[in-house]
């Protein structure tokens, strides 16, 4: 036989629920946020391979090559 307050034991089977999905969320923005932080090291790094590329191939000179590299690196 059920309680006064019917199958649902009072509603508070819900909150295990809204927990998880709780911190679900808060994971799943996490892994949002470091994919975007990597992604900015990640062009930073490409732009740099360009710069490489460009200068082995003689499209700049040295003192260009130092110059924008010096701006990509930190």
């Amino acid at each position: 036989m059920w309680a006064w307050n019917g199958a649902w034991g009072g509603g508070w089977g819900w909150f295990g629920l809204m927990h998880l999905v709780w911190w679900l969320l808060l994971i799943a923005g996490a892994v949002v946020l470091v994919r975007a932080l990597a992604g900015s090291w990640r062009d930073r790094d490409s732009a740099l391979q360009i710069l490489r590329e460009r200068y082995a191939r003689g499209e700049i000179d040295r003192a260009e090559y130092e110059e924008r590299r010096k701006l990509l690196k930190p």
